[in-house]
């Protein structure tokens, strides 16, 4: 199926003189496919953000996970090393803080950085490590200019919505226009590494101008849990929560609202815990160290935990209440 909406707003008709980029008809699971491309652009540099990236759904398929992650990660080396264009064309391969799982030792440390040892925990972990060997290998054997970046949870208001970050503020945006009763969720303790995706791209592209191939970790380096970002989201419309029981049946209730615009009834239920959301094997906490990518690079985060959330509650207030005024 063709999905652009997320580059609807800068992408113009291939026809026009110079268009800001074109599109090509790609499919990771096609050796032949991904060589064709490769051979017509002759690119200076590639990015592979490619891959099945839903860690939950990767335990429901993963086989197509390994053939899309991992081998497609090998395709895409592979082509550049046959065509001849080892020389000529740099590689990002986009690793992720999957790939460490939460190693028990450093479980309550809670921060992983370029020499942390790897544990992953779902399909979706395995084959990305696969990937990231894969191409450690060909920088190696090859000479090859080709750098893993391991990104820790990037966010922004055109994230999937079926990544919980993007059902967080899209179902807050809806309860507090009165378009949807509550929202159901998995593990709240899960704690994360967030960060904007801007700044992650911004350090991928830094990453592909520096002088040495080499392997990094993008990360702000602060941690915070689901609860954490559902009690902020909800915070960015005035609306205050508290949080009652325990386990399954932990709820979050409206204590007061201080936004006129959004006043939500005193006691309202707007959480219920759903164990289906909870994966086969847990990954309690997941945070970056980016110190070699700061003291390297100069790279800094220009966006902090509380103004992301804010960015995606407000854009998808107003999605909501676009499409509500449209109907």
């Amino acid at each position: 199926s063709l999905n652009t909406q997320r580059i609807d707003h800068i992408y113009e008709s291939p026809q026009i003189k110079n268009p800001k980029f074109i599109l090509h008809y790609g499919d990771l699971t096609d050796s032949m496919n991904i060589t064709k491309i490769i051979q017509q652009c002759k690119p200076d540099e590639i990015y592979n953000l490619g891959a099945m990236s839903h860690v939950k759904v990767s335990f429901d398929t993963p086989e197509y996970t390994a053939q899309v992650n991992a081998l497609g990660t090998l395709r895409i080396l592979e082509a550049v090393k046959l065509l001849g264009l080892e020389k000529k064309t740099k590689i990002y391969q986009a690793s992720t803080s999957e790939l460490y799982g939460g190693m028990s030792e450093n479980k309550n440390k809670g921060c992983y950085n370029e020499s942390s040892e790897f544990y992953p925990r779902s399909p979706y972990g395995v084959a990305k490590l696969y990937g990231f060997w894969i191409t450690k290998n060909y920088r190696e054997a090859y000479n090859m200019f080709v750098c893993n970046g391991i990104l820790f949870n990037h966010e922004s208001s055109r994230r999937g919505e079926t990544f919980v970050t993007r059902k967080i503020t899209r179902a807050v945006a809806q309860i507090a226009l009165g378009i949807k009763d509550k929202i159901y969720l998995g593990n709240l303790d899960a704690k994360r590494d967030w960060g904007h995706a801007k700044d992650y791209v911004r350090m991928m592209w830094m990453i592909l101008q520096s002088e040495h191939a080499d392997d990094w970790v993008i990360a702000t380096g602060v941690g915070k849990t689901v609860r954490d970002f559902l009690v902020n989201a909800f915070l960015v419309l005035g609306i205050h929560i508290k949080f009652e029981g325990s386990g399954l049946d932990e709820k979050a209730y409206v204590t007061h609202c201080t936004k006129d615009e959004y006043k939500l009834e005193i006691g309202k239920e707007v959480l219920s815990i759903d164990p289906n959301y909870f994966r086969p094997s847990e990954v309690d906490t997941l945070i970056g160290d980016p110190t070699k990518a700061k003291e390297k690079l100069g790279w800094f985060p220009k966006y902090s935990f509380e103004s992301l959330i804010k960015e995606m509650v407000i854009s998808d207030v107003k999605l909501f209440k676009d499409h509500y005024r449209a109907v």
